[in-house]
């Protein structure tokens, strides 16, 4: 038995930005409790040369939208990175799950042995489909989520392991 593209990604990028959006609302609770302004976790970050709480969730909802988009034929909404809010991020991980939901496996399958060109700062990266969401956005992917849990984690926000890991529905 076979995984298809699909099945590696679909379901992994729907299962952990759906664990982020939980997080946001835990964070946007622990602020209101705390009595702490939303902004000092927005803008925290794990070290100076790091992206922001924000640019985290950003990037993540991106190489979802990005990946999925390119292996489905899919044109995923343009975001001009503006969130200032939990609820600003809650709304572009909505819509990055909108994308998500579109997708079909037929194209994404066509796609794993199609050249990927994608632009990477003045590079150029070439990848089959395959490789691509295997050894590029997926990683990608998951850094961004992790980190954006830990930098919360780090901020005094009572987050765990399972709601990082957030169990999946019965198929």
């Amino acid at each position: 038995m076979s995984i298809t593209m699909y099945e590696i990604a679909v379901p992994s990028f729907t299962k952990h930005l759906e664990a982020l959006d939980a997080i946001l609302d835990k964070a946007a609770e622990h602020c209101a409790a705390k009595k702490i302004d939303p902004d000092a976790l927005l803008t925290a970050r794990l070290y100076p040369d790091m992206y922001t709480f924000t640019k985290q969730v950003q990037s993540a909802c991106d190489f979802a939208k990005l990946s999925v988009g390119r292996l489905a034929d899919l044109k995923p909404p343009v975001h001009n990175d503006s969130e200032k809010t939990f609820a600003e991020l809650k709304t572009r991980i909505a819509e990055t799950l909108a994308v998500l939901a579109e997708a079909k496996a037929e194209p994404m399958e066509a796609a794993a042995e199609r050249e990927v060109t994608i632009k990477a700062g003045p590079r150029e990266l070439k990848f089959t489909g395959r490789e691509y969401l295997l050894h590029f956005a997926l990683p990608n992917f998951y850094f961004h989520c992790a980190t954006a849990y830990g930098i919360l984690r780090h901020n005094g926000v009572e987050i765990g392991k399972r709601d990082f890991m957030r169990r999946m529905p019965p198929a």
